[in-house]
Parts: structure tokens; sequence; C-alpha cells
């Protein structure tokens, strides 16, 4: 063997056993893992105007059942067939615009 290789051995024969005796000074997040998601809890409620307003204000009657059932069944209605939507990206092709019939040109005067 040469130099090389020995003096390898000996700096892995050093770090290891201090790398494996320094990972039991590591500590865990106890502090931040009991703090966990509490931001995202403050930053909701400060949200939240008033937290306690379903208390302050009691509900009104709303509209009767068969309004209700009226309005939603107008509004699946809606959803069965939509409109169609012309593209508005084609302007003057098809339709009824010129009825020249020369490409959307004016027709040429009969005195000529």
């Amino acid at each position: 063997m040469t130099i090389r290789p020995i003096l390898f051995l000996r700096w892995v024969a050093l770090i290891a056993p201090a790398c494996v005796a320094l990972s039991g000074c590591l500590s865990t997040t106890p502090i931040w893992d009991s703090h966990f998601g509490q931001s995202v809890r403050t930053v909701t409620q400060a949200q939240i105007i008033d937290p306690d307003a379903a208390t302050h204000h009691p509900s009104s009657s709303g509209i009767d059942g068969k309004a209700a059932v009226a309005a939603m069944s107008n509004y699946n209605a809606s959803f069965q067939q939509p409109t169609s939507t012309t593209n508005p990206f084609v302007i003057g092709v098809g339709g009824s615009g010129s009825s020249s019939g020369g490409g959307g040109m004016p027709a040429p005067a009969s005195g000529q």
C-alpha cells in the first residue's frame, strides 16, 4: 500500500467516530413542533373581523321552499344547454354581412 490510502484511512478513522459522537448532541425541534401551524391559525383569525358575528345578529328567515327550489332548478338548467358563443377572433367571415359574394369587396358599378 502506498501512503495516500493509509492517510485517507487514518482521517476516516478519526472523523467517523467524531461524527457519531456529535450526532448525539443534535436536538430535535420540540419548540418548533409545539408551535407548528400556529402562524396559519393566527393569520386566519386576523382575517375575521368579528368572530362572534353569528351570536350578535340572528339569521334572517330567508325565502320560502318553493322559491328556493325554483331558483335551484333554473340554476341547474342553465348548465344543461350552455349558450353557444361565437369566436371573437373571426371578424366578418360568414353570416349575413354582404350579399356580393366577392369576399367582402363591394360589387362593381354597372356603368363601367
